[in-house]
Order: C-alpha cells, then structure tokens, then sequence
C-alpha cells in the first residue's frame, strides 16, 4: 500500500467516468484540493481530501509502516492513453513531405512507389532486432508525455511473415500497457493482387494471430483504391468469429460508408472521421459504440479538411484524440500539438480535449473499466504537473509533464529521463 500526499489540485475526471466521455463542452473539469490517494497492488483504493484521509486513516488501514510519497505541491490527471499509432517501422520518407508540399497528392505518391509502400519495403528489410530499438525509443518518447496506456498497429509488413515479426515486435515492447492492432489490410503489397492477399488475411494471418494472441484488435483501411466495404465487412465478419475486437481506418479521404459499417459490427473505435457526413455523424452520436477517433496531425500533414469534432460531441459522441504516428502522413509524437490543433481548428474546449486522451481514448481500446480517469478500482496510472491545468494544450512544443506513474510505480520524471 501506498500513499500519495502533497497533491494540489487532483483532476480525477470523475464526470468523464460518469457520462461515459460524453462531456459537454460548457462542462468544466472539477478537482479535489489538497487531494490524497491510497494506492494497493496498482489499484486506486481511496481518493479525497486531506482532512477527509485523516479522518478515515484508521478504517484505510494506514499505519506508521505505510509508505507515504510526496508529489511536491503538483497538480494530477489521468495518465494519458495513445490510442491509434503505427510505430514500429524502419526507413524514412521526408522526402514525401516535400512533394506534398510542392502538390503532389497523396495517392499519387502511393502510385509512384511511396507512401506506405515504401515504409513496406524498409520494414521488411530490417530484423526483428532492430524494428524493436527502434520502436522502443518511440516508446520512450510517449512515456514521458504521460502516456501509460499505447496502442501498436502492424500494417508495414503486408505478408505474413513480415506482419508476424511486426506483432511480436509489438508484444516485446516495454514501460506502458501496450494494446496490439493487427492491420494487415493496410494496403496491397506490389506483387500480389488484392484478391490474393486477401485470402492470406483471411485463411491464414487471421487465424494465426488470433490464436497466438499476437494482437488484440482487427484494423482495415477503407478507402478508394485501397479496400472496400464489402473488403470490410467480410474482414470484420472473420475478425469477430476468431474472437478479435475491431477497430477501422475510415473516411479519411473519401466518404465509402466504412464507419457505419463499423458501428455495426459494435467496433471499438472508427478513427479519422473527415469526410463523415451529417447523417452519420447524428448515428454515431446515438449510438454507445464505437468510439470516434479524431487524428488532427495527420490532416494538418497531408493539408485537408479536419474532422468536425464539434458536431460529433454535440450529437452525443464519445470522441478520442491520437497522434496516428507514422513515418508519413503523421510524423509526429507531439500529444501537446494535437491538442493544440483540436482546440484551435476542431472546436474543441480544453476539458473535451483532456477527456479525449484520457477517458475516450482508453474507451477507444476498451480500457475504460480499468483507465481513463482517477476512480476508485481503477489503476493507479496518473501524470503530475506543476502547471495550472489551462497551461496544457496551450503552447505548441510545451507540455509540463513532471512525472508519470504507472500502477502507483514511478514510470519517468524529468530527473530520471530513462523509462
């Protein structure tokens, strides 16, 4: 058993908790002063004030021998959950940040050989060894923002050997919970059909990492030359018979009807959302699942509209926000500047940003039971800040993360810059 006393201000998103991330933007984010919590085998056992922990400290079981920690007259939150990333890769493609920026179009460099093709080709040449030190200094980057909680895709092997590696690349990895996302259906490798590759997704990668429990999640990209709904439904179909919860990139550059048809396989989570029109946007907002995943970095990269994040929270969405790291369209693992970009062009007020990567983005992976907010039960995962909280997703390249604790253990601080 822990203590953790010396807390400012604990901002324990209890009504995020309560509504099921379904906060109003009027909505303020409430806090306990001068907050304690009580900590035992990594899960929250007692959270209030002060006085109210003095008053029950015998009924807790705190004694002489209990080990207090002082937080230093910082502030809490939840720690942070990053929920959509494709970190584990090899190579680099800067240079189709300056043809998008002299007006070649994404698909047009997909067509010449670049695009995710391109991270294939660098990925399937790297060994497993070095794809993990890579991707575990990824990791390191998004511990010391406060994230306890990563999501990893595959999706740069397009074969099943290659995907295999990237999965169990994926599992290997240390520091945050990590949450695996099988994403073979990402593209179509070069040498095959789709049709062909498909039947390899389908008949034998499937299977296979649903039996190995190499991922948790099934991922498909649905969009114009990529794959289909009908791709998508048969996918989702098989997925869901072989036990693997669902998740979808859809209408990210074209509407094709991908979210709904996720939300009617009860996906956990539909992700990017641009081109989503009113009529699917008022479904989603009635309906509890899936969560909406909202990825702004990527759409300032690849210079397009942004999701309209007010009108889903408005119709009663429960909305997440993610980097979508990767070595193209999304080359950043800067959580402060997708929250700068959400409250600047998405509408968005500070307290649906928190509750964003906090409560629905630990929804968006089916976490919420355990994360997301400070609640009794839940794990003891939680950043300190010596900030007051209007200070966080205000200036770009500032994010005032001072510490980060995973399960009532110190993950990172700015003293200690290892994970």
């Amino acid at each position: 058993m822990r203590v953790f006393v010396d807390i400012k201000k604990c901002y324990s998103l209890q009504e995020a908790h309560d509504s099921d991330g379904r906060v109003a933007q009027s909505e303020s984010l409430g806090f306990i002063e001068d907050a304690v919590i009580v900590e035992d085998q990594g899960l929250i056992r007692w959270l209030g004030s002060r006085s109210e922990f003095e008053a029950s400290r015998q009924a807790l079981g705190v004694s002489s021998n209990t080990e207090i920690v002082s937080l230093s007259g910082t502030n809490i939150l939840p720690a942070f959950t990053e929920c959509h990333t494709h970190l584990v890769f090899a190579g680099d493609r800067s240079d189709e940040f300056e043809m998008r920026n002299q007006g070649v179009s994404y698909q047009e460099i997909a067509k010449r050989g670049g695009g995710i093709l391109s991270t294939v080709n660098a990925t399937r040449g790297a060994s497993a060894e070095d794809l993990r030190a890579l991707a575990q200094s990824r990791v390191a980057e998004f511990v010391k923002q406060g994230v306890t909680a990563l999501e990893v895709k595959s999706g740069y092997g397009l074969s099943h050997e290659d995907e295999i590696k990237m999965l169990k690349v994926a599992r290997s990895l240390k520091g945050p919970k990590v949450v695996t996302t099988y994403l073979g259906p990402h593209s179509v490798p070069a040498e095959r059909s789709k049709s062909e590759y498909m039947q390899e997704i389908m008949n034998k990668t499937l299977p296979e990492v649903a039996k190995t429990r190499l991922a948790d999640r099934a991922d498909i990209f649905i969009e114009e030359g990529f794959f289909d709904p009908d791709d998508g439904r048969a996918y989702f179909q098989k997925a869901q018979e072989l036990g693997l919860q669902i998740t979808a990139h859809v209408e990210q550059l074209s509407d094709q009807g991908g979210a709904v048809l996720a939300a009617e396989f009860e996906a956990l989570s539909v992700d990017h959302l641009v081109e989503l029109g009113p009529e699917h946007i008022r479904q989603l907002g009635e309906s509890k699942a899936p969560v909406c995943v909202l990825l702004p970095t990527a759409d300032f990269y690849l210079k397009m509209a942004y999701p309209k994040a007010r009108d889903l929270l408005d119709a009663g969405a429960t909305v997440a926000l993610a980097t979508d790291f990767n070595p193209g369209s999304s080359p950043t693992q800067s959580l402060n500047f997708v929250g700068v970009l959400a409250r600047l062009l998405m509408k968005m007020s500070l307290s649906e940003v928190v509750t964003a990567y906090t409560y629905g983005s630990a929804k968006a992976l089916g976490l919420q039971a355990d994360r997301g907010s400070l609640t009794v039960g839940k794990v003891c995962d939680f950043i300190c800040f010596e900030t007051e909280i209007e200070n966080l997703f205000y200036q770009v390249g500032f994010h005032p993360v001072r510490s980060v604790y995973r399960e009532g253990e110190l993950l990172w601080n700015d003293k200690n810059k290892t994970v």
